[in-house]
């Protein structure tokens, strides 16, 4: 949960100072974890503990923070490495990923546990460590659903972030779980480039007026690419972090209303396992920019939390041939899909929009799969 800080100007200034500190004591570390050879936590601290307590006056609990957040990152760099994320080896991302230190910025997120950070709910304050000191009775502020959420479930540690001149903690809370209960039926989520989402019932979610948005986001960003000056740099990351938005606070509307929709009905969620879809997929280029462009798998991951928060049944089922297989008589030809919106069932003469008939597939895939996971 993002919290948002009120902190006075020079409570702001400590903030910052202590940010900046932070990550130059994790950059420290990291040079020596790279010159090393060493990512283990354990042999980290034993190797930097002492010297970054000294050379940058952190506190101790701040110098463990800062220790194994440099672990975690490399611990991060080798897992993308494993998974091809970086390309194959010798690759230049990779070899690049590979030949440097990781870096972090001067505004990098520093996380606080509960002995660097208590809060008073009533009040609306908290007390945070900084390099100068403690900072108490600073404030803060979030919508009533928030703070209630904050005061029964935060557990854990919390990251400060400092954006856009704004500072921000990132509170994790701990919610129960929600009983299960036996669905229904599925509604289906079919991901796609025309209509993000589609679901069995025939909904189109997004489709021409967020891909107008969408186009007119990507035509700014190549002419501000092709001028290439600093100033056209700095818009452009403006831009990225706008378009981020945009695209989360849609993946956030839409997930809420299948959500909100498939527990009214009583039915469980079928939605396609989507890994490694920038791989398998094989589309003109202007269909490839559209297919990377638009973050699926988290619209996904907001459809499974919601979900799990309410209690609402989710399966994943295997997504190949559903654009061209028949929802009534099972019949897959790729000649069934004459176009891209439209399915025309070459055997019994069946016909619906593409995207509706692929969800129809999936939802019925995610019942029998449902039925094979749940058996007695």
């Amino acid at each position: 949960m993002r919290v948002k800080l009120l902190p006075t100007p020079e409570q702001a200034a400590a903030l910052q100072a202590t940010l900046r500190m932070v990550n130059q004591a994790a950059n420290h570390v990291s040079k020596v974890a790279f010159e090393r050879n060493t990512r283990r936590h354990y042999d980290l601290r034993k190797l930097t503990y002492a010297n970054v307590r000294e050379e940058f006056a952190l506190a101790a609990q701040a110098a463990q923070h800062a220790i194994k957040k440099v672990a975690d990152a490399y611990t991060s760099l080798r897992s993308n490495i494993r998974a091809g994320n970086l390309g194959p080896e010798g690759s230049p991302r990779r070899a690049k990923a590979e030949s440097k230190p990781i870096t972090f910025g001067p505004d990098a997120a520093k996380p606080y546990d509960d002995r660097c950070l208590s809060w008073n709910h009533d009040a609306r304050t908290l007390s945070i460590w900084t390099t100068a000191g403690r900072l108490r009775n600073m404030a803060f502020t979030g919508s009533p659903d928030q703070l209630k959420m904050l005061t029964a479930h935060r557990k854990g540690e919390s990251d400060l972030i400092h954006r856009d001149g704004m500072w921000f903690l990132y509170a994790t809370c701990d919610l129960p779980d929600v009983q299960v209960l036996d669905p229904v039926g599925f509604v289906c989520v079919d991901l796609g480039i025309a209509n993000f989402a589609t679901t069995s019932d025939g909904t189109l979610y997004a489709g021409k007026t967020l891909n107008a948005v969408r186009h007119r986001h990507r035509e700014l960003r190549r002419r501000l690419q092709a001028r290439n000056t600093k100033s056209a740099k700095r818009l452009l990351k403006r831009r990225f972090r706008k378009e981020a938005r945009f695209a989360a606070d849609a993946n956030h509307v839409i997930s809420k209303r299948i959500v909100t929709e498939a527990k009214r009905t009583g039915r469980g969620i079928s939605l396609e396992d989507l890994s490694g879809i920038r791989d398998r997929v094989r589309l003109r280029k202007p269909q490839r920019v559209t297919l990377h462009s638009w973050s699926f798998h988290q619209l996904g991951s907001f459809i499974a939390y919601k979900a799990a928060g309410q209690g609402v049944p989710l399966v994943y089922v295997d997504s190949a041939c559903t654009s061209r297989e028949c929802s009534t008589c099972g019949h897959v030809d790729k000649k069934n899909r004459p176009d891209q919106a439209t399915f025309s069932c070459t055997s019994c003469g069946f016909a619906e929009h593409a995207d509706v008939n692929a969800a129809r597939n999936i939802a019925s895939r995610g019942a029998t799969g449902w039925a094979v996971s749940h058996a007695a």
